[in-house]
């Protein structure tokens, strides 16, 4: 779910889901040119840190600090930025940074003692970004973000693998690899490397690679073709095609009958594309949509029939190579048949056992021989190493004991057929059911995506503008500038505003919002929202692949590859774990083997079956096959992957594993007021005048002044002056020129040749203007009443004062008391009055209050509270709290904010409601626990298992775990892993939340 004014931003324009840029290139307002304190030391000018001049500041301050300059490719906007800020600034021994997105810089104050350049880089890299120290400059290198679908891993060590030879290759900025969602995200330079070359390279490693996205701003789409497809057909369309604007490039497939085309979505479209084809041919081909199928899915579903025909075909030959050595022995006639010796001391029951466990060991048991081939050619180890080196050691001894037993007359054979052919069983078994677990972890994002409809009705005009036919297509042909109908309880199929009728639209499938939207002309509608009650014509605005819900859902699952820092301690371990367990196999079977060789131990250890050397073979297989480091890979991504789902189900949407690890240990959160803990439509209720002219004319100066302003009290204000006008839906104000916006504030501007200023108390001042004494009485008590006081002057005289509320959101208290009980610390910090900001404090319950604060005065508090050792979370709305919510550790933006402080936020609380801040730190504190107990069981299970499979206790138990047993644990380790991790499926938020009676308020 989405919330409203979060998805609006998408359809204006916003970039939080990275496809969309908010304005070319903007500076973001929490990036000064240097830091403060630095510049005023070096040079003395703010704004400017010269590295040389800094050398003269004094030896003793040479000595503690250091300027680092680096070089940033891939910033786009202010989100940027300040992901890139912020992950410096968490980094121990950084003084101050400062980011500047248009230049691609960052300058870093950083004490040498504490920290290197290269951990520096390193951490910025991690953030999603280029760096490199700049020692001289360098030509800007473009960059772009291909998503590839990778088919064949199985564990961490795929993985590694793949990142590794991806990392090897020029033109590689940075490569992730995600096992659970099995696709990769690679950052490379277009001009060195092309994504064929990547998905080349993926191959090599004995990967399959299938290309998602380029990372271009261009489309793919594949229409099947019906009709005779002639030489002469092929050349037309071809031709026809990529004469069209916007066509990037044809391919044609004459054997599918596919036509695969690439192009610009804001140039041309599908329908184009159909209408080219069927004209060119005179209707000799048909051209649609090829069959959509969801390339993930489908994988899936191939995988799951794949190891489901395994494991059970592995049955028809396991189940009686388990009966004939482990049951029918001790069924007499049936024993004595398989005794009977075929050649010399070779019995039927061992030749049976051969015959049968040979498909499994070979044909069915094939992938674990590819698996364990790719790794070891590219010099690592993964868990097919372990099984292959398992089954082929049990395997091999049998077969073995068998041709010595058929070619000696006094050797009795004794072999571990049913071992190989039962542990590859197993294992196909915990394959089967692991992949089943994870397959629901994604369920969130299929639940988006089928919200979209199939079909939509296209509206046909003539010249006068009435409707001359309506046509049923698929909604994937939908093109910008479109006109749908949308009919009672049809569901919206696309981004787009209302040109025709009125309805109320149900949108709390996207939103949260229980109660129906009033919609009417010119209102924006959301793509998968459903219509209620009258008909609507929707023009629209955002198809495919820029619609919100798409957006929403490209976000999630960047936020479910992202991995969290706990999981980087897993990567490391898994990557010396198959070598260590190999070792350790290969040890347990010494240390047996040696034992039974100088007798130092009983012989009635030794079961009759077997001799010493068997014994200790059984126990070094053990070890090698119960070591499990899938388990150990899976405890940090489905707990993630799981719990942003359940977040997006929610209205949270966290932003990847970083956000959820930061928001569990928070104890202190940071409100802003306005929109906040308030609802954010202010409306005016009082105005005083000071002078003496009409109330009309007093607000025809103030509006003008104030329309430019995106602020909500600037807004509210314009509002209330229309009531002025006769025509309020033709409003017209004279024009403001030189206007100026003091943020934090108020405006500045010229009105009529007449200089006039709205703000507040601190503005007035500095721009020493007089406040009389009556103002300054009726400013305090608008501010008892919990109300915001703005001044009004023109040229330089005070002329009045407006009374603005902004009604506090329902439920703020609550939620402020249910976070004390969760020992979390709340603090507001405003640019509003401190008249205002401790009367809202007192009503929410908050004890400790900023007011009139500036942007980088929010920030500069923030940074107070970490360093006395609290970890900050940070709620805001507005542009101005984009620099506290970069600064804080964990960023909390309200949906229905600016499209600012929403990329600069870890975690949008898309249904703006104040509970859901409980909802996302409760949230991930109970992933966290999931993850904690993900590895408290993968750690555990290994740190018991492996020395009890060694036989650690069959000393004084006589317990021990053969071959089989032991695999058949570890496949239960990584099936229980992903079943503790969907747990989290069944989240229920706080019960206090339950008492919590939230009721929309519509201010009018």
């Amino acid at each position: 779910m989405v919330n409203a004014g979060l998805l609006v931003s998408c359809l204006r324009g916003g970039e939080l889901f990275h496809s969309r840029s908010l304005s070319p290139r903007p500076h973001y307002p929490s990036m000064p040119k240097c830091p403060k304190r630095k510049s005023a030391e070096a040079s003395g000018e703010p704004g400017n840190v010269d590295p040389e001049a800094m050398k003269g500041a004094g030896e003793e301050e040479e000595e503690e600090k250091r300027v680092a300059l680096f070089s940033v490719f891939g910033m786009t906007c202010a989100a940027c930025a300040g992901s890139v800020e912020k992950a410096i600034k968490r980094l121990p021994g950084i003084h101050d940074a400062a980011v500047d997105v248009l230049n691609d810089r960052a300058q870093v104050i950083l004490y040498p003692a504490f920290i290197k350049e290269e951990t520096i880089r390193e951490s910025i890299e991690d953030a999603g970004f280029e760096a490199a120290l700049l020692k001289e400059e360098m030509k800007e290198k473009s960059a772009l973000t291909c998503r590839l679908h990778i088919k064949g891993m199985t564990c961490t060590s795929c993985s590694r693998t793949i990142e590794s030879a991806l990392g090897a290759l020029p033109g590689m900025q940075k490569a992730i690899v995600a096992l659970t969602t099995e696709e990769a995200e690679i950052r490379y330079d277009p001009r060195i490397i092309s994504v064929n070359q990547l998905m080349e390279t993926i191959e090599d490693t004995g990967f399959e690679a299938i290309l998602i996205t380029t990372g271009e701003d261009i489309n793919r789409v594949e229409l099947k073709i019906e009709g005779t497809f002639s030489t002469r057909y092929i050349s037309m369309v071809k031709n026809s095609l990529e004469a069209l604007p916007g066509v990037h490039d044809t391919d044609i497939d004459a054997m599918l009958h596919k036509i695969t085309i690439s192009y610009k979505p804001d140039q041309t479209g599908l329908r184009n594309f159909i209408e080219i084809i069927e004209s060119t041919t005179s209707g000799h081909l048909k051209a649609s949509i090829y069959p959509e199928v969801r390339g993930k899915e489908l994988h899936r579903n191939d995988e799951i029939k794949q190891y489901h025909r395994s494991f059970f075909l592995s049955l028809v030959f396991t189940i009686p190579v388990f009966l004939t050595s482990m049951v029918f022995m001790y069924i007499p006639a049936i024993a004595e048949i398989l005794d009977k010796k075929i050649v010399n001391m070779l019995n039927i029951g061992e030749f049976l056992r051969w015959i049968l466990s040979t498909p499994v060991q070979f044909v069915i048991g094939r992938r674990f021989y590819v698996g364990s081939y790719k790794a070891l050619r590219h010099g690592s180890a993964n868990m097919d190493v372990l099984i292959a080196l398992g089954t082929n050691a049990a395997y091999f001894y049998s077969l073995y004991s068998v041709f010595r037993a058929a070619t000696s007359e006094n050797f009795r054979a004794i072999d571990f057929f049913e071992t190989s052919s039962m542990l590859i069983s197993f294992i196909l078994l915990g394959k089967y059911l692991e992949i089943l677990a994870k397959g629901k972890t994604s369920e969130a994002i299929v639940k988006l995506m089928d919200l979209a409809p199939c079909t939509a009705t296209l509206l046909d005009f003539d010249s006068e503008g009435s409707v001359v036919r309506e046509t049923e297509i698929d909604s994937r042909l939908i093109q910008k500038n479109d006109v749908i109908k949308v009919m009672p309880g049809g569901k919206v199929a696309s981004d787009g505003f209302v040109i025709w009728g009125q309805s109320h639209v149900n949108e709390s499938m996207i939103t949260g919002e229980s109660r129906p939207v009033a919609k009417r002309k010119g209102d924006i509608v959301i793509g998968g929202t459903v219509n209620e009650n009258g008909v609507l014509h929707i023009r629209a605005t955002h198809v495919g692949s820029e619609s919100a819900l798409a957006q929403i859902v490209r976000l999630v699952e960047s936020a479910q590859m992202a991995k969290a820092p706990v999981q980087k301690l897993a990567d490391r371990i898994s990557k010396y774990f198959v070598p260590l367990v190999i070792a350790l196999s290969f040890l347990t079977w010494l240390i047996w083997f040696l034992a039974g060789k100088f007798k130092s131990y009983p012989n009635f250890w030794i079961p009759t079956s077997m001799d010493s050397f068997q014994l200790a073979l059984q126990f070094g297989i053990s070890v090698m096959v119960i070591a499990c480091p899938c388990a150990l890979g899976l405890a940090t991504p489905t707990a993630v992957m799981v719990g942003t789902g359940v977040g997006a189900s929610q209205g949270v949407l966290i932003k990847g594993g970083q956000a959820l690890e930061c928001a569990h240990k928070v104890n202190c959160i940071v409100f802003d007021k306005t929109g906040t803990l308030t609802i954010g439509k202010p409306v005016v209720v009082r105005t005083r005048l000071l002078k003496n002219m009409a109330l009309c004319d007093f607000y025809e100066y103030v509006a003008a002044a104030e329309v430019n302003s995106e602020h909500p009290l600037a807004k509210a204000i314009v509002q209330y002056a229309k009531r002025f006008s006769m025509e309020e839906a033709n409003y017209f104000l004279p024009e403001a020129q030189d206007f100026i916006a003091i943020t934090g504030h108020g405006v500045k501007a010229s009105v009529r040749n007449k200089e006039v200023m709205v703000g507040n108390k601190s503005l007035m001042l500095e721009s020493g203007i007089n406040i009389p004494v009556e103002a300054s009485e009726i400013l305090a008590e608008i501010e008892r009443n919990a109300q915001t006081g703005i001044i009004v002057s023109i040229n330089g005289e005070a002329t009045g004062i407006i009374a603005v509320s902004d009604p506090l959101k329902p439920g703020a208290r609550e939620v402020i008391s249910l976070l004390a009980s969760m020992k979390i610390k709340s603090i507001m910090v405003t640019g509003d009055n401190w008249g205002t900001a401790n009367a809202i404090a007192g009503e929410v319950g908050i004890d400790t209050v900023v007011a009139e604060a500036k942007p980088d005065q929010k920030a500069e508090k923030i940074k107070e509270l970490q360093m006395s050792g609290l970890t900050v979370a940070m709620v805001g709305d507005g542009i101005n709290d984009s620099p506290a919510l970069v600064s804080a550790d964990v960023g909390m933006a309200i949906g229905a904010g600016t499209d600012i402080a929403i990329e600069a936020a870890d975690i949008v609380l898309m249904k703006s409601n104040l509970e859901d801040v409980i909802t996302a730190i409760d949230l991930s504190r109970k992933t966290f626990f999931r993850i904690r107990m993900n590895y408290v069981w993968a750690f555990g299970y290994n740190i018991i298992g492996i020395p009890i499979a060694a036989g650690v206790i069959f000393s004084f138990t006589r317990f021990r775990l053969p071959p089989w047993v032991a695999g058949a644990a570890m496949a239960a380790s990584s099936v229980s892993v992903v079943c503790c991790s969907l747990l989290l499926k069944n989240y229920r938020r706080p019960k206090g939340l339950e008492t919590i009676q939230m009721s929309q308020v519509i201010v009018k």
